[in-house]
């Protein structure tokens, strides 16, 4: 049945002013008056404004999204959940996603990291594993832009404050600087977490009748709109959004997760989802919807931490550490009994309906009915126009000049902000807490975590994007991104299993936009058939642009692999000497778009290395074997800086140098050969250096031997020789000092 509801007083009359603030075009308008059949309440306004915002909808990236290859036998749930989730053997799951908070983050920097953090966290419990490690991937403006250092600080003190004060370590990510996000910085967050393949937990309600509960923290007035906002431009107003932006707690998010596994220990549980975007709206939409039920919701009973809130502000608030619940029938006091222990709140606001639609009352009084099927089948969907960046020409290496000074070209780069050290970052996230992590952020190219009850077994984790290959071609820096993290996966020995993605990118109504979305999404697809290496979960953050200026667009790949005795996993650090410096992969000596054009030349241009798929499996396959046969003593993929850089890394952070030299015959320019960028390769570190390179050649993978590790310097024959300490303090001292600085 459908009761007209009431108008509550002081309620506007919906103005085209007030439509547009919703972020409803004219069209999507006369949508919603064709579902509704009359004109919408102020607060049903609300509902169809978040639920067809970009954040929440995908309306412009849906159709290309669908692209992305999502099955695989170890593939237990794909996109479409909170999080994706992975058999990895024994009948445990991984359940993992990567999410965005990057509006917030720039409008409010702790507190909009801290809550990205906190949001993602709930994503991957609420479908009843325990975290057991977060990762991020942050992009800031250049360092010279005013804002820069006060972003950084603020961001990394969220997203270390909410990590460590809810005892889950930050085992990895990544940290660059660009002047395309001086205005529209990126927070990408993502967590892992370990849960029984017999005791998943998922969103669809079920059973009419059962007793709707909202749990966690009291509703406020913080994050009204903050699904909207992500979804639009910033202007010079954005300092304006404050009030949208999320305030976090996460010693109530620690109680929150404790009483939900608790509860899930039960079999008291239907249905349960975390409220997110568009907060108590979008979650009680998205469950009713998936089990094609329909919801009543008393939103008087709505725990409340204001006084005089309002139906609109109740569904629309974004506060944060909350869960809504369906139980089973007369399982109420019982789930009361755990939730108050954990001194959280507990309110039964509704129950489930076999109307199809969303009834909400205030006092008694019906203040929303909305039919819920047609909110998903009426949804806009864009096919927006869309342009493909064209591949720019090659750049010839000899167009570019040789160093003058090698010894300062490699402290140059080594010192420059994308490839300096990021220790002042993760050195304020507890990265060991819990005792699981084997590899921690400086050792190795993925963090790897030893997984609890799982016996001898690792999980690898990593995220990877070049975000200035994908800017001069997107489709390859799509292909880039994810054999990237896939090489990072097998660097430590593991076996790369599935992608999670956070798809960052400005307006797609400019067609040259879409044509990025398009081509990143063509590049990912390819890599991710090519190397098995399917997409479960992932996020898409559009409208990231100030004044009309887009970001790099920034397709970031979060990645899981499993590694069967964590002690066969190897790191990158270079301890010991007398080892033979394997190269594997081809080197062409590519200088397009590579850091050492950039930093040392000033210039961006060029097409970026090409991805050869079949030589990625074939060279990390290779690579995999060798480590599980005990041949490699540490492991580095090429990718940022080239070889020496790659090379430094290793002698640095292990402590040994070493002493290498370009191969005879080989007529790659020197500059390129050690500078260049080229993909599929990896630097070995091998006591069976001979054996390595026999069974290379025999697998048909390219190997050179290119010398030994020892002593305190690193040294390429006729070129440099520099001692590692004077590499270490310039590789760790850039970010200490740009922090420290005076504003």
């Amino acid at each position: 049945m459908t009761r007209i509801p009431v108008k509550l007083p002081n309620e506007p009359n919906l103005s085209p002013q007030i439509i547009a603030e919703h972020g409803l075009s004219e069209e999507e308008y006369q949508r919603v008056l064709a579902i509704m059949g009359r004109e919408p309440t102020l607060v049903e306004l609300g509902l169809f404004s978040a639920m067809w915002s970009e954040h929440c909808s995908y309306k412009s990236s849906k159709v290309w999204l669908r692209k992305l290859p999502t099955k695989a036998p170890w593939v237990i749930q794909g996109p479409g959940e909170n999080a994706g989730v992975i058999d990895i053997g024994d009948g445990q799951a991984a359940i993992f996603k990567m999410e965005s908070h990057n509006h917030p983050s720039y409008i409010e920097p702790y507190q909009g990291a801290a809550t990205g953090v906190g949001g993602i966290l709930r994503d991957v419990f609420t479908m009843g594993a325990r975290p057991i490690a977060n990762l991020n991937a942050l992009r800031f403006g250049e360092p010279s832009h005013p804002k820069t250092r006060h972003l950084v600080s603020g961001v990394v003190a969220g997203i270390g404050g909410y990590g460590n004060c809810m005892g889950i370590p930050t085992v990895g990510g990544e940290t660059n600087f660009h002047a395309a996000y001086n205005g529209n910085i990126l927070v990408n967050a993502m967590t892992v977490g370990i849960a029984r393949t017999d005791r998943i937990f998922y969103a669809a309600a079920a059973g009419v009748g059962n007793p709707l509960v909202y749990v966690g923290s009291k509703t406020g007035r913080d994050g009204i709109h903050g699904a909207t906002m992500a979804s639009a431009e910033f202007s010079d107003d954005s300092e304006e959004k404050r009030p949208t932006v999320q305030v976090g707690d996460p010693f109530v998010e620690k109680l929150l997760l404790e009483a939900c596994l608790e509860l899930m220990a039960t079999d008291a549980i239907v249905a349960i989802q975390d409220m997110g975007a568009a907060g108590l709206t979008s979650s009680s939409f998205e469950m009713a919807a998936k089990g094609g039920l329909g919801v009543e919701v008393e939103l008087d009973r709505v725990p409340m931490r204001e006084s005089g809130m309002t139906p609109y502000e109740l569904m629309l608030s974004e506060s944060q550490e909350r869960m809504l619940i369906v139980l089973k029938p007369g399982r109420e006091e019982q789930a009361r009994a755990i939730f108050e222990k954990w001194e959280l709140d507990f309110a039964v606001i509704g129950h489930l309906t076999d109307s199809q639609r969303m009834v909400l009352r205030w006092h008694g009084d019906v203040v929303g009915d909305i039919p819920i099927p047609p909110l998903v089948t009426e949804a806009p969907v864009y096919e927006r126009p869309w342009t493909l960046t064209p591949l720019p020409p090659a750049l010839d290496p000899r167009s570019v000049p040789l160093p003058r000074d090698w010894r300062a070209s490699l402290i140059a780069l080594m010192s420059c902000p994308d490839l300096a050290s990021k220790a002042w970052i993760w050195r304020q996230y507890d990265h060991l807490i819990m005792g699981n992590t084997a590899i921690r952020p400086q050792d190795g190219d993925a963090a790897v975590m030893r997984v609890p009850g799982g016996g001898h077994k690792g999980l690898a984790m990593t995220s990877d994007c070049t975000p200035r290959y994908v800017q001069a071609h997107p489709e390859t820096g799509g292909r880039q991104a994810v054999a990237e993290a896939w090489r990072n996966i097998t660097a430590v020995g593991a076996r790369p299993l599935a992608v999670t993605d956070n798809m960052n990118f400005g307006n797609p109504q400019k067609p040259e936009i879409m044509g990025q979305f398009a081509g990143a999404i063509m590049g990912m697809a390819d890599a991710c058939n090519a190397l098995d290496f399917p997409v479960v979960s992932g996020n898409v953050s559009l409208y990231n642009e100030t004044e009309g200026r887009p970001i790099l667009p920034t397709p970031t790949i979060g990645a899981v692999g499993v590694i069967d005795n964590i002690a066969h996993s190897v790191g990158s650090r270079i301890t010991q000497a007398g080892l033979g410096v394997v190269l594997i992969g081809e080197t062409r000596g590519w200088l397009g778009q590579s850091l050492f054009l950039r930093e040392l030349h000033g210039r961006e241009e060029g097409a970026p290395p090409p991805v050869d798929l079949a030589a990625e499996r074939t060279n990390g396959d290779f690579v995999r074997s060798q480590i599980a046969m005990g041949r490699v003593a540490a492991c580095h993929d090429l990718s940022d800086g080239g070889l020496l850089v790659a090379l430094a890394e290793m002698c640095i952070s292990g402590g040994t140098g070493a002493e290498v030299a370009q191969p005879a015959g080989n007529a790659v320019p020197s500059h390129a050969f050690f500078y260049g960028e080229d993909q599929a390769r990896y630097l070995i570190a091998s006591g069976s250096a001979d054996d390595v390179i026999e069974a290379a050649h025999a697998a048909c993978v390219p190997a050179v031997l290119l010398g030994y590790s020892g002593g305190p310097l690193l040294v390429v024959k006729d070129l440099l020789s520099l001692p590692l300490g004077d590499i270490k303090t310039a590789h760790e001292s850039w970010l200490p000092q740009y922090m420290s600085a005076a504003e």
